[in-house]
């Protein structure tokens, strides 16, 4: 899948890279999970902030801005459509993860399964 120009997009295995080492100011990227509950429930990323793409409007305003982000949906397409969204307000510290969840799983990066911890996703 292409995007258009202008959305910063990374594969899965360079997304895993930044989550563990960070940026070069040290600053460790927050990985957010555009999907739906059922999908997250499925299959997630340890450590994620789900916000569901049909609430990411009135809900964006809640991430943080000391630190960069990271987003994945299942195959890169709504987190693509988060990332250029922030593009567009000025944000230069997102990143779309192309492939999203199906591209990080190929990639044989660790997953959680089932029902939900508390306190995760949040």
């Amino acid at each position: 899948m292409s995007f258009p120009p202008g959305i910063p997009s990374v594969d899965p295995v360079e997304a895993e890279r930044r989550l563990r080492e960070g940026d070069p100011d040290g600053r460790r990227p927050l990985l957010v999970d555009v999907r739906n509950l059922d999908e997250f429930i499925d299959a997630r990323v340890a450590g994620t902030r789900l916000i569901p793409i049909p609430e990411f409007g009135a809900r964006f305003g809640e991430l943080p801005t000391d630190r960069p982000l990271l987003f994945l949906c299942h195959s890169g397409s709504r987190s693509a459509a988060a990332t250029a969204h922030l593009v567009r307000l000025g944000r230069t510290d997102v990143t779309n993860i192309t492939g999203g969840i199906v591209g990080w799983s190929r990639a044989g990066l660790p997953l959680v399964h089932g029902p939900l911890e508390p306190g995760e996703g949040v």
